[in-house]
């Protein structure tokens, strides 16, 4: 009999991509993957592949118990509950009580390099869940996702159509490593799990400086770009003015004083290991994505 893998959060973005790389990547059977959401109707193409859709709500422990019975192995994608302290690891907590409750042998879950040593807020909120699955008896793969080199794609059509990319980074490194690998790399933990317990850093190839970047994207475009390096307050007050919710803008400026401070600068041949495959460049990155960097 094989085992029935639940994937969380399902219509996000890192949930589709896990989902569809467990059917195409790994051939899992359609009927030995159940996608879990809020938000069922929103996965009725999956539904005609004959996954299994199942209502799940962090909100909701004992609906959760349910959605998690008969699970042989759950992925627990890190929610995106940022505007309330201290409710994501609320949230997070639950599910992973929730797993073990259910039966569940094996959780995997999406946290962030490195977070008992970081400046980015929500941090806490990762290395409480890395908490709560060590101390709930259940076997476990923690997934450590470095800063997703998709994430450039919301700033750079406007660092591009106004020539200054502003940062708070100063000389600071990131391994940047694409979604679309994370996705990979769960999936690849869900079908074939590590031994054990394991702590894995998922990063890119190579760990960057915002100018060796700012480089790579007007060689890709063709469009030069000033990196303006800024204070971190500076920083923080003109992601504000430009529309951000006040809690994004810190949390975002947080990630930058990470980076200044060399936090995010661990590179890992972890992805390699879990999926056989080597990680995508940011060069590479840059150009599968090119009409989107030009708008």
């Amino acid at each position: 009999m094989m085992a029935k893998l639940l994937v969380t959060g399902a219509t996000g973005q890192l949930g589709r991509g896990v989902l569809q790389h467990l059917l195409t990547t790994y051939g899992v059977a359609p009927t030995d993957i159940i996608a879990a959401t809020r938000n069922p109707a929103a996965l009725a193409d999956l539904t005609a592949k004959g996954v299994e859709i199942r209502a799940a709500d962090f909100d909701n422990p004992a609906a959760l118990v349910q959605a998690f019975q008969g699970v042989n192995r759950v992925l627990i994608i890190s929610t995106s509950e940022l505007a309330v302290p201290g409710k994501r690891l609320q949230q997070q907590s639950a599910a992973v009580a929730a797993a073990a409750k259910a039966g569940v042998a094996h959780i995997v879950y999406t946290s962030m390099p490195n977070p008992a040593n970081s400046l980015v807020t929500f941090a806490p909120d990762h290395l409480g869940t890395e908490k709560a699955i060590q101390a709930s008896g259940v076997r476990y793969t923690i997934l450590r996702n470095s800063w997703y080199t998709d994430n450039y794609l919301l700033s750079l059509p406007h660092v591009l159509a106004t020539g200054t990319w502003y940062t708070a980074t100063g000389e600071g490194r990131t391994p940047n490593i694409s979604r679309n690998d994370c996705a990979r790399a769960a999936a690849a933990a869900l079908a074939n799990p590590p031994a054990g317990n394991a702590i894995l850093t998922l990063t890119g190839p190579e760990s960057l400086t915002i100018a060796e970047v700012a480089a790579q994207v007007s060689a890709v475009t063709g469009k030069a770009i000033t990196v303006q390096q800024v204070p971190n307050a500076a920083f923080a007050a003109g992601l504000e003015s430009a529309g951000l919710p006040p809690f994004l803008a810190t949390a975002l400026a947080s990630a930058d004083a990470n980076t200044q401070a060399g936090n995010f600068d661990l590179l890992t041949g972890d992805y390699q290991t879990l999926t056989g495959q080597a990680p995508q460049t940011v060069r590479a990155f840059l150009e599968a994505h090119k009409a989107a960097l030009l708008g």
